[in-house]
């Protein structure tokens, strides 16, 4: 992706379009400024999706070491005339079957991040998406029959191959849509993050959404 297109040309725009279904104008969202104006900042950003990745990492691997292999019991030869090295026990690194040195164990790969370092995140992501004409708001994000062909059906119409959903509060039929689509992951307005914006690659919005997203950014 091209993090580096000049924001001077758009960067004081308040207003965004609000679509329908049809990507037919609706009405118009105030948009703070302040959201957009520190622009695209790719260190920022890459820096924001390391954190994510290694707080998702499970940190749950681990070799036996030489006091957790079984046997050991008894020494595996005697201790002269065999013409090898001499052993006390079948649980040596130095054996087969023996223990590990040095292996992985048990580990937390996560750390803190400040928390203005977060909203400034995901305020760059959100301009990324804004300069690319990546960001859509929709004046709702609800389905009747919660049918997933429907909500694909919707989709076309505005030309996206994978997207963010997100509306203000869960709709449980929109969900249940939007669940077969693999290209496609729906969340609520407090579930958005860097990582997801930047994966799917655009975003398409509920109006209700924006001013919950706005807060989340740390903008008033």
């Amino acid at each position: 992706m091209v993090l580096s297109k000049s924001l001077s040309s758009w960067c004081n725009m308040a207003k965004l379009e609000v679509l329908n279904w049809d990507k037919k104008k609706v009405g118009d969202v105030e948009m703070p400024d302040a959201l957009f104006e520190k622009g695209v900042q790719p260190g920022l950003l890459h820096a924001m999706v390391r954190w994510q990745l290694v707080s998702r990492r499970q940190g749950t691997h681990a070799t036996k070491t030489k006091g957790l292999v079984s046997g050991g019991g008894k020494k595996p030869f005697k201790q002269k005339g065999t013409g090898n090295a001499r052993q006390g026990s079948s649980r040596s690194p130095l054996m087969p079957g023996g223990g590990t040195m040095f292996g992985p164990q048990p580990k937390d790969y996560s750390y803190s991040l400040p928390r203005s370092m977060k909203k400034t995140g995901l305020k760059a992501a959100l301009t990324y998406l804004y300069s690319e004409k990546k960001l859509f708001i929709v004046e709702d994000m609800t389905s009747a029959d919660g049918k997933t062909n429907e909500l694909a059906n919707r989709l076309k119409k505005f030309g996206l191959e994978k997207a963010l959903l997100v509306s203000g509060e869960n709709n449980d039929m929109f969900e249940r849509a939007a669940k077969n689509l693999a290209k496609f992951r729906y969340n609520t307005a407090d579930g958005v993050n860097v990582y997801d914006l930047l994966r799917y690659d655009a975003l398409v919005m509920s109006k209700d959404a924006v001013s919950a997203v706005v807060k989340r950014c740390g903008v008033e």
